[in-house]
């Protein structure tokens, strides 16, 4: 089956490519009655958008048109359809390039799979479909602010700098999301050095998901962190997740390891959170922590070496618009997908229980 949906109750599907006409998502199962408008998409779609130092000079409007599925302001239960049309495509930077795969791209790949290759911008493999997630994570945000359950994302390292501080309210004051004032000036200057290499660079984002009720998740496959990675894992330019303390239980014993059980204010509680909120796939009640790996863009500027459709190796240098860093910009895209789960398997605990 083509993957191109995610969800079982609440059921999400994207389409449309990098330089098409447009690209949408349709979103079945969401409940009625919740309160939905393109003020609360675009929103979402503006912190998509690139900024500053590390993003593409491609701007596109990004205006979101919902067409079915939403009445008076409000959803009626039905399919949810939305779409935003490509207005600042330029096809004809890809044109000398055509031939060629991209080293780090998937343009080798898709043309192994399909026999035929978009190769305007990478198609369907661009970085520019998550348009559509941002979208659905923006309706599944409306049904997971009705249980107060609140997803905070941000940067914690560009190459070699690593924030050390959080301070929530820095977050939104910088164009990484970096909730470290000290560290921004850090990453952003160390941005700025690659980008006059014409070089790139990757990162690593937080995310915390707090006030998750317990219970969420199925086992054995439906597992909330195994859904969660699968998710976060199909975004374009991710490469790594971690679920709480992650690769560093390797070093752990199982005292150090283990979340010890607590009373507070009446309710179990663990004192640590080396689970990441999750335990035997099932949310405990504890914040939900992920990090997630960012890998430099494909796209630079440096001649590069490569093979074309013909066989013939070939150096090449690929122009058009492109990204220094995609971190800021995969943030958003990372919480929509996390809101997306979350939703989806809140739908399905009230299944069970009621």
């Amino acid at each position: 089956m083509p993957g191109n949906s995610i969800g079982k109750l609440f059921r999400v599907s994207t389409w449309g490519e990098s330089h098409g006409k447009a690209l949408g998502v349709l979103i079945d199962g969401c409940p009625s009655g919740i309160d939905l408008s393109e003020n609360d998409l675009q929103e979402e779609l503006n912190r998509r958008k690139p900024v500053g130092v590390s993003g593409t000079t491609r701007l596109e409007e990004d205006k979101a048109e919902i067409l079915s599925g939403v009445f008076e302001g409000k959803t009626t239960g039905s399919p949810i359809s939305i779409v935003v049309f490509n207005k600042n495509a330029r096809s004809k930077d890809y044109a000398n390039i055509k031939e060629i795969y991209r080293p780090g791209h998937a343009d080798y790949t898709y043309e192994q799979k399909y026999a035929v290759r978009d190769y305007r911008g990478g198609g369907r493999a661009s970085g520019r479909e998550t348009v559509a997630r941002v979208m659905a994570g923006a309706v599944a945000y409306k049904l997971l602010k009705k249980s107060k359950i609140l997803i905070i994302g941000h940067t914690i390292q560009i190459g070699n700098v690593i924030a050390d501080k959080f301070q929530a309210k820095e977050i939104e004051n910088n164009e990484l999301k970096c909730a470290d004032k000290v560290a921004t000036v850090k990453m952003l200057n160390l941005i700025e050095t690659v980008k006059k290499e014409n070089d790139s660079i990757g990162g690593i984002i937080e995310i915390v998901i707090k006030n998750v009720p317990t219970g969420l998740g199925e086992p054995v496959f439906d597992k909330l962190d195994a859904d969660l990675s699968k998710a976060i894992m199909s975004i374009g330019g991710v490469k790594g997740i971690s679920i709480g303390a992650g690769f560093d239980t390797a070093l752990m014993k199982g005292s150090e390891n283990n979340d010890e059980y607590v009373i507070r204010n009446g309710k179990v509680r663990t004192l640590s959170n080396n689970a990441g909120g999750i335990l035997g796939g099932i949310s405990s009640g504890e914040d939900i922590v992920l990090r997630i790996a960012v890998k430099a863009p494909a796209s630079i500027g440096i001649t590069q070496k490569s093979v074309n459709s013909r066989g013939k190796t070939v150096d090449f240098k690929i122009e058009g618009r492109h990204d220094v860093c995609i971190v800021p910009r995969v943030i958003p895209v990372v919480k929509s997908m996390a809101a997306i789960i979350i939703a989806d398997h809140l739908l399905r605990q009230r299944a069970i229980q009621e």
